[in-house]
């Protein structure tokens, strides 16, 4: 449905220099309604124009202009892309306004120079619009889209430039800046929340201009579905410069996220810092899981926790055996104190039951006609009705229709949008609470689990991005210490920001691991030992695990993309564990440990030598030495390849009280 059309509306391609007619563009501008989206079109009079350049968006209503290609030529690409791929977390086709590549020479025609001025964008991507008025008697408009990314100029030589605006304000709201009277502010919702909601069932091609507008969405998708032309968006289209400079990639990158400061090496082979030996890797070997008559032997008779570090260590060293997880998770996840006695926790529940149906109350009590003047809350569930539709549903716990799991999922997503409502809901969120959800089997207490894992992961989900800014300059450190020379060579395929372990960090590896590995894994992070951002030395070791077969068969850009996503599904949890637990030794036990990796892991280099191993130092030297992790657990073991030590494995545990 056409909202709005005029004609007369001119795009000045040399503004400023002359009055030339031939630097004037005529063109139709007209507001279009089109399944639930409303966009914004503008394109010469000329119908015989050449369509490989104009600007168009993608599907979702998170897309922003992109030069696309000729029909003709995403025919003949279609056949290179992977004919089915999973349905969930897709790439999204969005890129910010960029032209492509003309010829300089004579044989360019009128009708081509015109053409690639052709726009099209969703309104949810405005973020403002300039007006100004000239001396020659029309207006003209200036839209500015929330990538920053500045449209031309629209002049209206014959007036009606305020019909448009009122239109545009039946479906967005207009606010005067405060700065500048010239410009009407676009109000939003927020913008990341907008930007996951159509994240499904969307074409590859757009992926690092979509980076550029938004790594979340991107990083969520499919890397399996990079195909070459990807790489070309990246990359010249000079044959004879197939690499673009790293101090270009850097800008791009810088462009994406404030303040992401990763060193890019000018030459593959050149050190930025001093190598430091870190020595060997020692063998680390993993327990069984705690069982529960491990759990109850250390808590008294009116249910307190009696050695909070040598239970930790051991779920550290094993996990928990599935029967427990319900009890222990609220502990490690900060529900339950860990000094609290039965009596308190039970008291505990009963304050928070009604704290939580107070919450949802306020949510189930709005009614139709209130919700359609509450357009955040309207957009909250919207996406929340679709997530909670396609996550886990291969899980028995999820599975079929009208599943009583379904309902639980929605109902505590929905409250805790009551409860913070300024971040309300986000995509992902939905892949975090459902492990706690199918572990506490209950829904006050899966709420308030996922609150406080919330807590923890608030920083990843907020529109500034800080959480997984400093993660990834945190990681790149690390990684840089670990090994130095594949660093150099992740550089030099313009992969040195590790973009591709953003979805990773983003929700805590949940796309990448088995439902059961997954509910291991969480644990093991949750008892925050043997150091802090353990999970930034997991993506260590799967990084270095894959090392070798990234440089050996000198993958590029494309090729790591695709081999990290496939990596999906296929990580052996146990054999992480172990690789990521030896890192952390090997770093432990240097002792010319950089300053910067020493905040990161929080240790102190002082009390962190090869022989500081009797885990006896009140001051938290404990947690500084991981040999002290093994001091009071004689138990089986998985060793780091996986298998049982046959000697461990026919000792049981004799005696684990504590020390």
């Amino acid at each position: 449905q056409v909202l709005y059309e005029q004609e007369g509306v001119f795009i000045h391609s040399s503004c400023g220099k002359n009055d030339d007619q031939d630097n004037l563009i005529a063109g139709v501008l007209r507001v279009i309604e089109k399944e639930n989206e409303v966009v914004v079109d503008w394109r010469p009079l000329d119908e015989t124009l050449d369509t490989s350049n104009i600007l168009c968006a993608g599907k979702d209503s998170s897309s922003v202009v992109e030069w696309t290609q000729t029909p003709k030529e995403k025919c003949s690409r279609g056949a290179d892309r992977p004919s089915s791929y999973e349905a969930e977390w897709d790439m999204v086709t969005t890129v910010s306004f960029k032209r492509k590549p003309h010829s300089n020479g004579d044989a360019t025609t009128h009708a081509n120079r015109e053409s690639k001025w052709s726009f099209l964008f969703s309104l949810t991507d405005l973020k403002s619009i300039k007006q100004n008025k000239e001396g020659m008697g029309w207006s003209y408009l200036v839209f500015c889209l929330k990538d920053d990314v500045k449209l031309p100029a629209l002049h209206f030589h014959h007036g009606d430039s305020k019909s448009l605006i009122k239109c545009l304000e039946k479906h967005v709201a207009l606010n005067e800046s405060p700065h500048d009277e010239r410009v009407l502010l676009v109000k939003t919702q927020k913008s990341l929340s907008q930007s996951f909601e159509n994240l499904f069932d969307e074409p590859s091609y757009g992926l690092l201009q979509k980076w550029k507008k938004d790594p979340y969405v991107v990083t969520m998708g499919k890397f399996s579905k990079v195909t070459n032309y990807i790489v070309g968006t990246l990359r010249s289209s000079d044959q004879s410069n197939q690499r673009r400079p790293p101090s270009e990639m850097a800008d791009f990158f810088n462009d994406t996220i404030p303040g992401l400061k990763i060193n890019q090496q000018e030459e593959p082979g050149f050190e930025v810092i001093t190598r430091i030996d870190l020595g060997k890797q020692p063998e680390v070997s993993r327990r069984e899981p705690v069982s529960a008559e491990e759990w109850a032997k250390n808590m008294d008779s009116e249910g307190r926790i009696l050695d909070v570090d040598y239970i930790k260590r051991l779920i550290f060293k094993g996990g928990l055996c599935h029967t427990l997880r319900k009890e222990a998770w609220k502990f490690l996840l900060g529900y339950f104190p860990w000094n609290s006695t039965k009596e308190e926790r039970a008291n505990l529940q009963k304050r928070k039951t009604d704290e939580y149906f107070r919450m949802k109350l306020q949510w189930k009590s709005v009614s139709e006609e209130q919700e359609k003047r509450n357009s955040r809350l309207r957009d909250y569930r919207s996406l929340i009705e679709k997530d909670v539709n396609r996550t886990d549903r291969t899980n028995k716990f999820y599975e079929g229709e009208d599943n009583p799991g379904l309902i639980l999922l929605h109902d505590i997503l929905m409250t805790y949008c009551m409860y913070d409502f300024d971040l309300g809901y986000v995509q992902g969120m939905s892949d975090l609470l459902s492990p706690v959800l199918y572990v506490m089997e209950n829904e006050v207490d899966a709420f308030w689990c996922f609150v406080s894992y919330m807590d923890q992961m608030h920083q990843n989900f907020e529109e500034q991005m800080q959480g997984m800014k400093t993660q990834l300059i945190q990681l790149s450190h690390l990684l840089r210490l670990l090994d130095s020379g594949f660093c150099s060579y992740l550089e030099s395929q313009d992969s040195g920001y590790l973009y591709f372990c953003f979805r990773w960090l983003l929700i805590r590896f949940k796309r990448e691991f088995s439902f059961q590995d997954i509910l291991r894994l969480w644990e093991v992070m949750w008892t925050e030992l043997p150091c802090q951002n353990f999970h930034l030395l997991l993506c260590c070791a799967i990084l270095e695990s894959e090392k070798q077969q990234i440089m050996d068969k000198h993958y590029g850009f494309n090729e790591i993309l695709k081999h990290i996503n496939e990596l999906s599904m296929k990580i052996d949890v146990e054999y992480i564990l172990c690789k990521a637990e030896a890192i952390s030794m090997q770093m432990m036990n240097c002792k010319e440990l950089p300053q910067t990796v020493s905040e990161i892991l929080g240790i102190e280099n002082s009390s962190v030598t090869p022989d500081s191993d009797t885990g006896e130092d009140e001051s938290g030297a404990e947690l500084s030495c991981p040999t002290s992790l093994y001091q009071s657990i004689s138990t089986p073991v998985i060793a780091a390849n996986g298998t049982r030590d046959s000697a461990q494995q026919a000792a049981e545990t004799q005696s684990l009280a504590p020390a």
